[in-house]
């Protein structure tokens, strides 16, 4: 992504792939300089800029990414998926992988009367043996040789609206204390190849840690938290611009970098973890994922099969909600 059109804002993220997302849409818009967009700087072709949608402008990208989302036909919802691994990455060692990763998310829409569209989701990152495929209750950490307990993801909800504007940066709990910019049409970085659509987003972030290292000496990365998350998506265009066609599928990859999970109980050891996964969107996880992790979440978190119907709860990234239900291990 060119670095001129957005910088994005460093703050406390979301750290699941829907909740990382979310942070893009309000941190995007934070260096389009006052200027108003009235074209794409980025692609051309016929898909660009219409029939259907002018994806130039706010209002056809606010529709193109809620189709791509869920459904504009409301009330319906959407599942989307991820299958990769999880890499640890240590000074002066080769990367290695660690654990598999499987996960998806169901999202309903609700378009509210003054045209804002409403994203309400719920998601699980399963963790699962590189061997067996098996989901994984307990881990045996190569670095340590520590057998610790797994501690796998499930944001419920992770909320956001989506508008024909960049929406303000997030206040983070008045942690960022920036004035919101005047308002920037959203306008998403479209790419034409062929039949097909391309677009990507970045997101690089620095924010204050929810595990402090003298409360979560074990878990803690230290005080400050490092992550950055890249999406790709890639749909046809024929889709994009087929108005009878009110959910987008989509196949692309959703890549992270991480500092060591909490779980892992490395402490401020150097190093990080990297999330190197395929995703899309499917009408049912069980098409996509491994039957194991399908039942397992069946088993454990049969709710998170349905998209919540409303905005209530409060959207927090895992590390937050890590702090909330666990507590910190003994010092070893």
């Amino acid at each position: 992504m060119r670095p001129e059109r957005r910088e994005l804002l460093k703050g406390f993220a979301g750290v699941g792939a829907a909740g990382a997302m979310s942070l893009a849409l309000g941190a995007m818009g934070k260096q389009a300089h006052a200027k108003s967009e009235s074209a794409s700087q980025f692609g051309r072709g016929p898909a660009i800029n219409g029939p259907y949608l002018d994806l130039t402008t706010g209002r056809g990208n606010q529709l193109a990414y809620a189709r791509l989302q869920s459904d504009i036909d409301f009330g319906q919802q959407k599942f989307f998926w991820f299958k990769g691994y999880v890499a640890g990455n240590r000074p002066m060692q080769k990367i290695q992988n660690l654990v598999g990763a499987q996960g998806f998310g169901v999202i309903r829409l609700n378009e509210r009367e003054d045209g804002v569209i409403e994203r309400m989701c719920r998601e699980i990152i399963l963790y699962t043996d590189l061997r067996t495929g098996e989901v994984l209750e307990e881990w045996d950490n190569p670095f340590t040789k520590e057998r610790v307990r797994v501690v796998h993801v499930d944001n419920d909800p992770y909320n956001y609206t989506i508008d024909k504007y960049f929406p303000p940066p997030p206040e983070f709990g008045g942690l960022n204390k920036e004035k919101a910019p005047p308002k920037i049409p959203f306008i998403l970085p479209w790419y034409q190849h062929g039949d097909w659509l391309e677009m990507e987003i970045h997101i690089h972030l620095a924010y204050p840690n929810a595990l402090q290292p003298d409360k979560w000496p074990r878990e803690s990365s230290g005080p400050i938290a490092q992550v950055s998350e890249m999406f790709a998506h890639h749909v046809k265009a024929d889709d994009m611009q087929n108005p009878d066609v009110t959910s987008l599928d989509y196949r692309g990859t959703w890549n992270r970098i991480t500092p060591w999970l909490p779980w892992m109980l490395m402490g401020q050891q150097p190093g990080h973890c990297l999330y190197q996964c395929f995703m899309g969107t499917c009408n049912h996880p069980s098409e996509v994922l491994s039957q194991s992790a399908v039942d397992y979440a069946e088993k454990n978190y049969a709710k998170y099969f349905d998209a919540p119907t409303d905005m209530s709860g409060e959207s927090l990234s895992s590390l937050e909600r890590y702090a909330m239900e666990q507590t910190p291990a003994p010092v070893r």
